[in-house]
């Protein structure tokens, strides 16, 4: 049940990931299985066994699960599909995310939703309509501009454009997150210098690298000023969702799947809030900037509006990783959860952490938790410090378990 005219997108590419979203108010979130989605290369990737736990933590907090099944397919994948597909099915699965003709069969045999990706690169009406005879939703090519969205979004209307369930089609843009340097995500770099296909969900990043680019008849190299030729910052509108939400476009997408809780924690948190505040008319530059500060927290490589404003140059990044201001050090894991009173115990297994710090605990059960350390107990007793080997306990709503990590926030020196 979607509790606001406006759709957030929230990606889970991980249990964690997925309890950060909803505690933090997305309305629905979308996920990989497999090998089959665009971010294959996940730390922790959900498995088909997994899509029945998804299907479930999802509707016990009325927030709708889309799966993406947006990779190219070749022969030898479609009895995956298919056993995917099945489970989709079975468990309820709001809609499928592609853009292989393939899944578009399948899904309409099997009469599940879909959504088409942005993988199929539609940028004008006329392919959406065509697209509209499979699906009920189009995400629109990152390339485009608030104004082209807009004038897609009219000509929805105007023509009365619908999708297969009989609604008008709705239209999907990324709100935050990674921008790849070629058109819709159609990248050959990785597969050209590693055999690893971007395509395939198994990109290697090559565009993140340094580069150095030289005349091959005079053998002088060219000044560069920023030797990120190909590394786009990430895409950030919280400073100009006032004018995406005026575009016509229903769902915001952050990008992410590959990022940790503490990342789709913090964006997803600040674009619910900021959405909220477009829709009761308190969206202004104070709350901005405290947005941008808070975005800052996490993962990101610098940040620009995307294309959506009619820029026709991209904005390159000038840090081969995260300008983050603040980083994450590993702590420890849970121990033991004490349910009556509520705490949980925890052993430092590196570093040290005392009185005043802040943590950062994430789990499949919390999301993630940031929070002050403002009373220390390490070994049961109160302490200042606690080293390698100490226990400490914290006090915790949900239960911790040895899977649970902790970590101290520090300040980034890469900012």
């Amino acid at each position: 049940m979607i509790k606001n005219k406006i759709e957030l997108l929230a990606p889970a590419g991980s249990f964690d990931s997925l309890q950060a979203a909803i505690n933090s108010g997305a309305d629905a979130i979308y996920f990989g299985v497999e090998q089959l989605n665009m971010r294959a290369k996940s730390v922790d990737p959900f498995s088909i066994s997994d899509i029945k736990k998804v299907a479930s933590i999802c509707k016990a907090n009325k927030v709708k699960s889309y799966i993406t099944l947006n990779t190219v397919m070749y022969d030898h994948d479609i009895q995956l599909l298919q056993n995917i597909l099945s489970e989709v099915k079975k468990n309820g699965i709001a809609a499928v995310i592609a853009s292989d003709f393939s899944v578009f069969q399948y899904c309409r045999q099997l009469n599940i939703p879909l959504h088409i990706s942005t993988q199929a690169n539609v940028s004008n009406v006329e392919a959406l309509t065509f697209f509209s005879s499979f699906a009920d939703c189009v995400v629109l090519a990152r390339e485009l501009t608030l104004k082209q969205v807009s004038q897609i979004a009219q000509e929805i209307k105007r023509k009365k454009i619908k999708g297969v369930s009989g609604e008008l089609m709705k239209l999907e843009i990324f709100v935050h997150g990674a921008l790849c340097m070629a058109i819709s995500g159609k990248c050959y770099l990785s597969l050209h210098s590693q055999n690893a296909s971007a395509n395939r969900g198994a990109c290697t990043q090559n565009c993140r690298h340094s580069y150095k680019v030289t005349d091959t008849e005079t053998n002088e190299e060219l000044l560069i000023e920023n030797e990120y030729i190909m590394s786009a910052k990430d895409l950030c509108t919280i400073g100009v969702l006032d004018k995406v939400i005026d575009s016509g476009a229903k769902i915001l997408k952050i990008e992410g799947r590959n990022k940790g809780a503490d990342y789709v924690s913090v964006v997803t948190k600040c674009y619910r809030e900021a959405i909220d505040s477009v829709e009761n008319g308190s969206y202004s530059k104070t709350k901005i900037l405290k947005w941008e500060e808070q975005l800052s927290t996490v993962y990101n490589r610098g940040f620009w509006e995307g294309y959506y404003l009619g820029h026709k140059l991209g904005e390159w990044t000038n840090n081969p990783g995260s300008s983050a201001t603040e980083k994450k050090v590993y702590l420890g894991k849970g121990s033991k959860y004490y349910p009556k009173i509520k705490v949980g115990e925890f052993i430092i297994e590196s570093g040290s952490v005392k009185k005043g710090d802040t943590l950062m605990l994430i789990g499949a059960e919390h999301g993630m938790i940031k929070q002050q350390l403002e009373n220390l107990m390490v070994n049961g007793m109160q302490a200042v410090e606690a080293g390698k080997g100490d226990k400490i306990t914290l006090e915790c709503a949900t239960k911790v378990s040895p899977k649970d990590k902790l970590y101290k926030i520090v300040k980034s020196t890469n900012a």
